[in-house]
């Protein structure tokens, strides 16, 4: 080969070789598209799947506790629904929470925000609530038996999880239609639907229903699933559900 021929063969393969700034150009592209794919993602998933919360009160101790990392299906919940003995996060329908504080205008507060927004970070907005799910539409929820015990359509509830004394309020309800009747756990300092009852029964609208609980994810120690208490199982359906 002559050194003409050679000379054009370095000088094509100098061609076909990207200059170090382009090469850096185009790296700077493809790990933008990798972030903002993910980004958009996280935010699918947090938007139709799950989504992570904050703990925010002791009702529902010792099941949860205050600040617990926890992570809610809302894909179960817009598939089947809600289902007795579930933990249920679930926005305020009104009047359960006091009205948040005016967000703060820093730039912290906006990163917050928005990393919890593409789901990042835990949902602390003060308006969601967690409980457990106790009676359904249709559902006679009454306190309580010669046991001190919750009943549902007249089967008494046995429920080791509980801390503290259920019936500091008597009462005789059904469970209005797409509603939910809820309590919390620690039944000496919660809020529920017991202290809500002139308002439809005390119960919760199903589309104020995020998801359900399914996750303890921090801290470390408290890791595990939340199933559905055996005791549920032996409630009979109520003559609405059943259609009599």
């Amino acid at each position: 080969m002559s050194t003409g021929g050679v000379d054009t063969l370095r000088t094509r393969r100098r061609h076909l070789r990207p200059s170090r700034g382009e090469g850096v150009r185009r790296g700077l592209r493809e790990t933008t598209f990798i972030i903002v794919s993910a980004l958009v993602l996280s935010a699918l998933v947090r938007a139709f799947l799950v989504q992570a919360f904050y703990v925010p009160s002791a009702s529902m101790e010792d099941t949860l506790m205050v600040s617990d990392r926890i992570i809610a299906s809302k894909i179960t919940t817009r598939i089947a629904g809600v289902s007795r003995g579930e933990v249920v996060v679930f926005q305020d329908p009104g009047g359960w929470l006091p009205d948040p504080p005016p967000a703060a205008d820093s730039l912290r507060s906006k990163a917050r925000s928005a990393l919890t927004f593409i789901g990042l970070l835990p949902s602390d907005t003060g308006q969601d609530l967690v409980k457990r799910a106790i009676g359904l539409s249709g559902d006679r929820v009454v306190c309580c038996d010669a046991q001190g015990r919750i009943e549902v359509n007249g089967v008494g509830l046995d429920e080791p999880y509980v801390k503290g004394r259920t019936d500091q309020v008597a009462f005789d309800i059904v469970v209005p239609p797409q509603s939910m009747f809820v309590l919390g756990d620690n039944r000496g300092d919660s809020r529920d639907s017991r202290f809500h009852l002139e308002v439809n029964n005390g119960s919760i609208p199903l589309a104020n229903a995020v998801g359900r609980v399914v996750l303890i994810v921090w801290p470390l120690e408290s890791f595990g699933t939340l199933p559905i208490p055996a005791t549920f199982a032996s409630v009979p359906l109520s003559p609405v559900q059943s259609g009599g």
